[in-house]
């Protein structure tokens, strides 16, 4: 069958589904940039989380207000509402409703084995459930997508009883079906063919959201677009519970370049890997080097054959050309890694590179760091720093002549922690020290105390998230560690990027371009 060319929505379930990963744990902070991030990518829908379930969802919801949200419509998730409770009772369903978000998700059975044994309840009792939220959620003024969760195990086991449950909500007047595979152990054949049965026999715009248990999550989300679906519901890096989400780094350029959809995404296209790289960072997990599209050896080829006919034709071993979606062509005996990557990251921060001129130097220091560990992905600040630097544009705002951090933990077990620093401003001496919780705060409180007289500014900067990754696991304690710290001005945020095998020597990297960033900002006028 011919499939669907035409506008393919997505949607995001990065902040909710993707932050059930075992390891994951975002913040606040970390969901909003996660948001703005995926808003230019121009995904369509980022669902923030299920309001009411925990304290920081309900934030998300009420502080995504106020940020600069340009394409993309927030949704918000939830549950039917519980047997037996009026619908202007149910806490839960009330929350959902307070979370003004523009959509709101309904998650509802549609196996008839979850609704009697899970929920206790008859099937018709289920059926008047999700007609009546999705029906209040209507009358409120939302949008309203229904998930149905366990579909594709329902409609095998008990098809008719499946699709009343969607009629049930077309009745309700829900604006999407969306079909799950809530387990992810639906092979992709069978996907084809319930998902093509289920368009044939609805006009209400059908989704899917597909689990990756089998391995096959993207294939499904692809078969499923073939066969009629027009919506797709996945997270960045594929995260999720279990074995993780349809991953949306894979599917995007496969539909676009490979099945020739088209979706609002398309033409962020070339910012699909930076955005991939940018969330593992705030997740705190290594990207996957090997991922389709978007890891650093997907276009990575080593010396023989390859390369040989790489200088020929790039097409004779590689499928797209890596530049269409944000990612470059690695040849490791080449001084050409490293550099579109720089590139796409210096567009992103305003930098012309026509006026930066990339020489041979700038390049022989990005590959160095890199080897160390560094990444800059997440790290704007420490990039813009490094390449003005290089290009000899900027001068440092202060010189450090020393520090020194002493932590002591008496009889009765306290800990205390101080640091002493000297630095150097416009050739004026300042020596002091400061108290800190740990050896990091107590070099961040000592440094603002030194600066703060030359710089009052510093006052207004705040440290809103703090990272620390180990690069080198077989190296145990004596591994270098890679520090990343997030820095906050007012509404204004930016990253920063130490490494060490010393993890005070990491993060006094990080600390220090964090506040010279922000001078940088500040006494230039230059713009975030």
């Amino acid at each position: 069958m011919e499939h669907n060319t035409g506008n393919i929505i997505l949607y995001d379930t990065t902040l909710r589904d993707g932050a059930q990963t075992f390891g994951i744990s975002f913040s606040l902070q970390d969901k909003i940039r996660i948001a703005l991030e995926l808003d230019a990518l121009k995904i369509d829908y980022i669902e923030g989380g299920w309001p009411g379930s925990n304290p920081k969802d309900n934030l998300f919801f009420s502080e995504i207000r106020n940020a600069s949200i340009n394409h993309a419509k927030i949704a918000a998730f939830g549950s039917t509402k519980r047997p037996k409770m009026k619908l202007a009772e149910d806490e839960l369903l009330q929350n959902l409703i307070q979370s003004n978000a523009y959509t709101l998700t309904i998650v509802a059975k549609s196996w008839d084995f979850h609704v009697t044994d899970a929920l206790n309840i008859t099937l018709e009792e289920n059926l008047n459930l999700v007609y009546d939220t999705i029906a209040y959620c209507k009358d409120k003024g939302f949008e309203v997508f229904l998930d149905a969760e366990h579909f594709y195990d329902g409609f095998k086991a008990n098809s008719d009883y499946a699709i009343k449950v969607l009629e049930s909500a077309k009745k309700a007047g829900v604006d999407m079906l969306v079909l799950c595979d809530t387990n992810g152990g639906t092979l992709t054949h069978e996907i084809s063919s319930i998902t093509q049965t289920v368009c044939s026999s609805f006009t209400t715009p059908i989704g899917v959201h597909h689990h990756n248990d089998a391995g096959v999550a993207v294939a499904n989300g692809i078969a499923a677009i073939i066969n009629g679906a027009i919506s797709v519901q996945g997270t960045i890096n594929g995260y999720g519970e279990r074995c993780g989400n349809c991953d949306l780094t894979t599917l995007i350029p496969n539909i676009v370049l490979k099945l020739g959809c088209h979706c609002n995404a398309e033409s962020a296209l070339e910012h699909l890997t930076e955005t991939s790289r940018y969330i593992s960072e705030i997740a705190n997990l290594a990207h996957n080097e090997h991922a389709p599209y978007v890891g650093d050896n997907a276009f990575a080829h080593k010396g023989g054959i390859h390369v040989s006919a790489l200088k020929h034709n790039t097409a004779t071993y590689e499928h797209i050309n890596p530049e269409l979606v944000g990612n470059r062509r690695k040849v490791i005996i080449s001084e050409l890694a490293g550099k579109s990557n720089i590139q796409v990251k210096a567009k992103e921060l305003g930098i012309s590179l026509n006026k930066i001129q990339l020489s041979e130097t700038i390049l022989r220091r990005i590959k160095v760091l890199e080897d160390q560990g560094f990444q800059f992905e997440a790290a704007e600040g420490s990039f813009e720093l490094l390449i003005r630097k290089s290009n000899g544009e900027y001068t440092p705002f202060f010189t450090l002549k020393g520090f020194r951090v002493i932590t002591e933990k008496n009889e009765s077990g306290k800990v205390s922690c101080e640091a002493t620093i000297k630095v150097e401003v416009d050739g004026q001496i300042e020596h002091t020290a400061a108290n800190g919780n740990g050896p990091v705060q107590a070099l961040d409180n000592a440094m603002r105390k030194a600066l703060e007289s030359f710089y009052p500014e510093i006052n207004e900067l705040q440290l809103s998230d703090y990272k620390v990754r180990v690069l080198d696991e077989k190296e145990g304690t004596g591994s270098p560690v890679r520090v990343l710290i997030d820095h906050k001005r007012h509404v204004d945020h930016w990253g920063t990027v130490g490494v060490s095998t010393n993890i005070i020597e990491a993060s006094w990297q990080a600390l220090v371009d964090g506040i010279e960033y922000m001078l940088l900002k500040t006494r230039n006028n230059i713009k975030h």
